[in-house]
């Protein structure tokens, strides 16, 4: 194979003639794509892409806290873009921001500045009642800890969704077999949380999530709590949400496994998108 070819100082003046004869905007230009080319050849396969429709936007979020006389900033000015279809993984070590930043996405916190639009719906100017009834038919949420009730049964477990969105009782039923089946828990919905395994319990967690038809599911270390057999189901089950009814899925997490196999990693420090 031959070196690279030799530029004409005629198309070196051109281009730079794009860039209002600014050498330094130029070069700045190159350096970019050639980063973005290098990360395309280390990429591996191309992933799957997303519907091109805008669902979700936070713009110049910041989130302080007073911890005592201390003010602690969790985020310093965050901006991103999440389009239906996409899986996201927000990655970075603890205290980067991350958890802090799903909660505001999620309508479960209010910023100290900035926006966060859903699906065209501007959350940072609505009521708290008019959030919580947003929040039930439009985002599924999963934590790390599962929260099922103790004393129901699975199948009553996914129906507490339903029950807070208001739907029928004869569509609630049709449901919790639909999802159970999706899950692979169709032989556990009489049982109670405790005869269950963690695995199963995060099942059932993404399922009660998944209740309403939500557009979008954030998910805070689903894996967090599980071992690598049962981690790796979690992964293939969100795969399968994805691929079968076409939830948006943005995840929390310091699984690696579950980073590389997202569509996009966007990765924070000290409050910060990196």
């Amino acid at each position: 194979m031959g070196g690279p070819k030799k530029v004409s100082d005629k198309k070196i003046k051109a281009f730079i003639d794009l860039f209002d004869n600014h050498a330094a905007g130029a070069v700045k230009a190159i350096r970019d794509y050639h980063l973005a080319h290098e990360k395309l050849l280390t990429a591996g396969p191309i992933k799957a892409t997303h519907s091109g429709k805008l669902l979700l936007s936070v713009q110049e979020l910041t989130k302080s806290y007073k911890v005592g006389r201390q003010k602690v900033e969790a985020l310093k000015g965050v901006s991103l873009d999440v389009y239906e279809g996409e899986f996201i993984a927000l990655t970075g070590s603890s205290g980067s921001g991350k958890s802090t930043l799903l909660q505001l996405m999620g309508g479960l916190d209010k910023p100290t500045s900035g926006s966060v639009t859903v699906d065209g719906i501007v959350l940072t100017k609505m009521s708290d009642r008019k959030l919580s009834e947003f929040r039930g038919r439009t985002i599924g949420f999963v934590f790390q800890f599962f929260y099922l009730q103790p004393f129901l049964k699975l199948g009553r477990n996914l129906e507490v969704a339903g029950m807070f969105a208001r739907s029928k009782r004869h569509d609630r039923k049709d449901r919790i077999s639909e999802l159970a089946t999706a899950v692979s828990l169709a032989d556990r919905v009489d049982h109670l949380p405790k005869e269950l395994s963690g695995g199963q319990m995060q099942r059932a967690a993404i399922a009660r999530a998944l209740f309403n038809n939500p557009k979008i599911i954030l998910a805070d270390e689903p894996t967090g709590n599980l071992d690598s057999v049962n981690s790796q189901a979690i992964i293939e089950l969100f795969e399968k949400i994805r691929t079968e009814f076409g939830t948006t899925i943005v995840i929390v997490t310091h699984d690696k496994e579950i980073a590389r196999r997202a569509d996009r990693e966007i990765q924070l420090r000290d409050g910060v998108i990196v």
